[in-house]
């Protein structure tokens, strides 16, 4: 790609759990990439998706909400996220159109104001509040930090979202194309395929049980002579409880669950899925740092 103004650039989107980090991000990309639900602790691992276009490239990173952490997996997931301000080139932190500073986003601000890269603020749901009120929330926060800009948006309603990118590509540097102009992610497909089955119970399961489950893929291979894959895959959950919680009934909870992963596997994946479940117990599996890594959650830097 021939372009001597291309530019190119890494982006943290950050921001409280379940301010719509992972909604903005696949709205960008034009495709689901991280899952996305209205609980939070959705994102675990930073994700990475890239953006290529004749004016750059830019690669996101979506990394887990941040939040006060009750246990390792909730400050391995702080961890993740505050580890990138200093490693990327800008910063796209997400907050939504509160007029007052909580907890969180003042913990937030604390963090970036120990870091010198550039930060954009980004105040999504402008869809839920009338226009008067934005400009409240603007001015509630350009007195707390020094903000390269302020975008309101809609990631749901895809409401100003082009702004966002043309402040991105604005504010990136001159660079090389780190990666090939058809690649959307760096994510291996085991990883997606078991976010997107975490995604399911998320969204079907109530209370804390989806936040104590973990999804491993023990196999994942194509047919032979057919355009199927087969992917056996296993839902950890913490308690006996709720083992029976996700199977449910003759089975029915975990054949839902089943079903609408396997048919965002297909769109995924581009062909036929044969998928199989089953369900094991690791008591406090979130509070060891051996299963914490098995299960895929590694602070690889």
């Amino acid at each position: 790609m021939e372009n001597k103004e291309f530019k190119s650039g890494f982006v943290s989107i950050i921001g409280r759990a379940n301010v719509g980090k992972s909604t903005l991000m696949n709205v960008m990309i034009g495709q689901k990439i991280a899952i996305m639900s209205n609980k939070p602790q959705t994102t675990r691992n930073r994700i990475q998706t890239i953006i290529t276009t004749e004016r750059g490239q830019i690669i996101f990173i979506d990394t887990p909400g941040i939040h006060e952490a009750k246990h390792k997996l909730g400050a391995f997931m702080n961890e993740t996220a505050v580890s990138t301000f200093n490693e990327v080139d800008i910063v796209l932190w997400l907050i939504e159109p509160d007029k007052h500073i909580g907890k969180g986003d003042a913990l937030i601000i604390e963090q970036l104001k120990k870091t010198k890269t550039p930060v954009i603020l980004v105040i999504n749901k402008i869809d839920t509040i009338e226009k008067p009120q934005i400009l409240e929330v603007i001015n509630t926060y350009k007195d707390q930090y020094d903000f390269t800009e302020i975008i309101p948006v809609s990631a749901l309603k895809n409401e100003n979202i082009e702004s966002v990118l043309d402040s991105l590509y604005k504010h990136l540097k001159e660079g090389p194309q780190f990666f090939p102009e058809d690649m959307i992610t760096d994510q291996p497909e085991r990883q997606l395929v078991a976010e997107l089955i975490r995604e399911k119970a998320l969204r079907l399961m109530e209370q804390e049980i989806p936040h104590g489950i973990a999804v491993v893929i023990d196999q994942m291979k194509d047919r032979d002579n057919q355009d199927i894959i087969d992917i056996d895959a296993t839902i950890v959950c913490e308690k006996d409880s709720h083992k029976g919680m996700i199977i449910g009934k003759q089975g029915q909870m975990l054949k839902k669950i089943g079903t609408l992963a396997r048919h965002d596997m297909e769109a995924l994946l581009g062909c036929k899925v044969h998928l199989q479940l089953w369900v094991k117990v690791k008591k406090d599996w979130r509070d060891s740092d051996f299963l914490l890594k098995n299960f895929g959650y590694r602070n690889e830097r």
